[in-house]
């Protein structure tokens, strides 16, 4: 590229990222110029859950809600009790207070204090405590200089909007979803933003604030418990090693579904990259999702595999009865409808599974072979920006995780001795 067309372009960008950012600045004001597809009206939808997903008919009523509320409300005052003596319940140092915290996670954290026990697990008041200023600081910078607005901008506009805090363009929270995301995107250059990362921030921001949703997807990134990072970097390492493995052991335990698979050629690829990359976000009801996610933050990506395996392991007589189209769209958006159990059985069965697998240690797959090819090698928050060769390859290797498609490679298929 000649260097004035360099100049035009680096003009035209700044000149895009400014007028997304005033859209944000205006937000919900008279003025503001939002197309009719941007914002669905309310006027259709009947109903709203008690997650804030809005329904265009009408609910039907389990006949044991009244029970599972009861439930969660008992439970409920175990939490404030364990959350105001967080520190001398849970220090992690004895193994029978470990074990305890554990338990209480696996059985599901009540809603209305699902945000404060993410934060706690992930150290989020901490991290706040010795990084002062650092989100305010990125965030500034993002507005001005992140290359990834454009993107961030085009991924809130179809992030949750079914969700009642989404729904509005430009709305607070979707003011919020980008600010995180655009300030991630400075944080951490190497990852900058990629598709996929919208909906985990936006789940965040469902349970705490902006500040707080950034850093915890900072540690969820970063630390070694969920280690995303390798997941979103260009070329998706981790994500590759992840759906390399799941076959394996899918090989090993359930030749029949795994011959079936091959036969139609359905890699991992075709069906299990929000498995790996969201832990099941929009492939598993939204509440039995939650239900996973305590346990993503409390046990990190130990989780992964045996709750793949698990999907496979409860449906196998059923997939095996499929076309291919049926088997991926089964996996995609049925199972998003109705898992075919209940959350708790669900969960039994997890925890079965992960037993199971860590005895045949295969719980997680053989770590890299490149020690530093999936973690941060740039400091955070240094003032970098990815070169145009970069930005080409990010773009390139970009997944659009919400269409799931198939670009990514296939593996060849080794054996677990």
């Amino acid at each position: 590229m000649a260097p004035r067309d360099d100049d035009k372009a680096l003009l035209d960008a700044a000149r895009e990222r400014a007028e997304i950012v005033q859209r944000y600045i205006i937000g919900r004001d008279p003025s503001a110029a939002i197309d009719e597809w941007e914002d669905p009206a309310f006027e259709v939808y009947h109903t709203t859950d008690r997650y804030g997903f809005i329904h265009d008919s009408n609910l039907s009523k389990e006949r044991d809600d009244a029970e599972k509320i009861a439930k969660e409300l008992e439970r409920t005052d175990k939490w404030k009790k364990m959350y105001k003596n967080w520190d001398k319940s849970f220090d992690g140092d004895h193994p029978s207070k470990g074990e305890k915290l554990r338990a209480r996670v696996w059985k599901g954290i009540p809603d209305q204090w699902r945000g404060e026990i993410w934060k706690k697990l992930l150290h989020i008041e901490e991290l706040k405590a010795t990084h002062q200023d650092v989100y305010e600081k990125m965030l500034t910078r993002a507005l001005t200089t992140s290359p990834d607005i454009r993107q961030i901008d085009l991924d809130v506009n179809r992030t949750y909007r079914n969700h009642i805090m989404f729904r509005e363009r430009y709305g607070i929270k979707q003011k919020h979803l980008f600010h995180v995301l655009a300030a991630y995107s400075m944080y951490n250059t190497e990852v900058g933003y990629c598709q996929g990362m919208s909906q985990i921030a936006a789940l965040l921001l469902m349970y705490m604030d902006e500040e707080e949703a950034f850093w915890c997807l900072s540690q969820l990134l970063t630390n070694k418990k969920h280690a995303m990072h390798g997941l979103f970097i260009p070329g998706f390492p981790k994500l590759m090693r992840f759906q390399s493995h799941f076959e394996l052991v899918i090989k090993k335990f359930m030749p029949k579904i795994y011959k079936f698979m091959n036969a139609n050629m359905i890699p991992p690829s075709l069906y299990a990259i929000k498995w790996f990359m969201q832990c099941f976000l929009d492939r598993t009801p939204f509440p039995l999702t939650l239900r996973l996610w305590d346990i993503y933050m409390l046990e990190g990506e130990r989780i992964l595999i045996p709750m793949a395996f698990t999907v496979f392991k409860v449906h196998k007589k059923k997939l095996l009865k499929m076309q291919m189209e049926q088997f991926v769209n089964f996996l995609q958006h049925e199972l998003e409808k109705d898992f075919g159990l209940e959350d708790d059985a669900v969960v039994l069965e997890l925890n079965a599974v992960v037993l199971d697998l860590r005895r045949a240690r295969v719980e997680l797959p053989p770590p890299p072979s490149d020690p530093l090819e999936e973690v941060p090698k740039t400091h955070f928050g240094s003032v970098t920006y990815p070169t145009e060769e970069e930005l080409i390859k990010r773009q390139q290797s970009q997944i659009h995780i919400n269409d799931e498609p198939t670009t990514l490679p296939v593996y060849t298929t080794k054996t677990i001795a």
